[in-house]
């Protein structure tokens, strides 16, 4: 009689070997952050490091110097524009906490709490324009171009998503392209921009912003799902601050899809910022584990993690490619 063969457990996808792989340039852009978050003006250091060492990921400028390893670009360019990357998203995530009334970001007291919401968003403006001294300093006007680009496109997508706000009938389509320019943009960017100063191919480069936009649309997702699917320790915000905030986030879209004629009343009523309370919250979370709709937002997101993984596949096997397909199976796997 054989014996069982039990299968070994498959190992979780961490960040590590990205935050490996990207240690050394982190240390040189993290020390232009903090050179370039200066002012004689003491609130604007104080604001922005609040949030700028509050505990992110970086994942963006990571995304930067993770495309310049893959190319095998030796200069030091890509550190600016990193840092410039990584002012260009605290910067939103400022102006974005102010539109929403977030109350936590990154499990502490989100800026515009702390500092109020003028302060918060001038100092928003103020990196902003740090970023965009990074782009010129570095001299390239390719460079200037995608990055100017992308933070227009931001904004672009944060006006459709507050459009879209407390509206049920926003679709699935239109979901995607909000998140494929809010998020997905800087992610394309970001990686894109890599190639740029390595001087690579046309395919080259347009691999690298495809992994970026499909990482992206794939992150964004998750965080969509998370908010249905964690709780505040875990997420470092609020649970169900979608939900009061009446964002059509594809969980919801899909429950609604899927419910039935009682259930899409509740969902109007919710949306519409009628229906916010914790009951309410908790009903939300049950329609939508009924319908299977967080599994499935997250099921999207391996989708948009596996063409991002696709996308560099024409670059031969390297340690820095493999980083760079973990961090995408990291994304969707992902619990915060």
């Amino acid at each position: 009689m054989s014996a069982e063969v039990v299968p070994l457990p498959r190992k979780r996808p961490t960040l590590d070997p990205m935050l490996s792989l990207t240690a050394s340039g982190m240390n040189s852009v993290n020390a232009v952050i903090l050179d370039r978050m200066q002012s004689e003006i003491p609130l604007i250091p104080r604001l922005a490091g609040h949030l700028i060492s509050g505990g992110g990921k970086r994942l963006r400028p990571m995304l930067t110097l993770a495309g310049a390893e893959l190319v095998g670009y030796q200069g030091a360019r890509h550190h600016k524009l990193a840092a410039a990357v990584e002012f260009i998203h605290t910067a939103t995530l400022l102006h974005d906490d102010v539109v929403d009334g977030s109350e936590l970001r990154r499990g502490k007291a989100a800026a515009n709490i702390i500092f109020g919401n003028p302060a918060t968003v001038l100092v928003g403006d103020f990196l902003f324009s740090r970023a965009f001294e990074l782009m010129t300093e570095d001299g390239s006007l390719k460079v200037l171009k995608i990055l100017s680009h992308a933070s227009a496109v931001i904004a672009e997508g944060e006006v459709s998503q507050l459009s879209a706000q407390r509206q049920i009938s926003t679709s699935e389509e239109q979901y995607l392209h909000i998140i494929g320019a809010k998020t997905a943009a800087l992610f394309a960017a970001a990686s894109q921009i890599s190639a740029v100063v390595a001087e690579c191919s046309e395919e080259q480069e347009r691999a690298l912003e495809d992994y970026g936009r499909n990482l992206g649309v794939a992150f964004q997702l998750v965080d969509d799902a998370i908010d249905y699917d964690s709780d505040a320790a875990e997420m470092g915000k609020d649970q169900g601050d979608d939900f009061r905030e009446g964002k059509m986030t594809l969980p919801v879209i899909l429950a609604h899809a899927r419910g039935s004629e009682e259930e899409r009343k509740f969902w109007k009523a919710a949306i519409g910022g009628h229906r916010t309370s914790d009951e309410d919250l908790a009903h939300a979370i049950q329609l939508i584990d009924n319908h299977n709709a967080v599994e499935d937002t997250r099921e999207k997101a391996r989708h948009f993690a596996q063409r991002a993984i696709d996308a560099i596949s024409i670059f031969p096997e390297s340690k820095a490619r493999s980083a760079m397909a973990e961090a995408a199976q990291f994304a969707v796997a992902r619990g915060y």
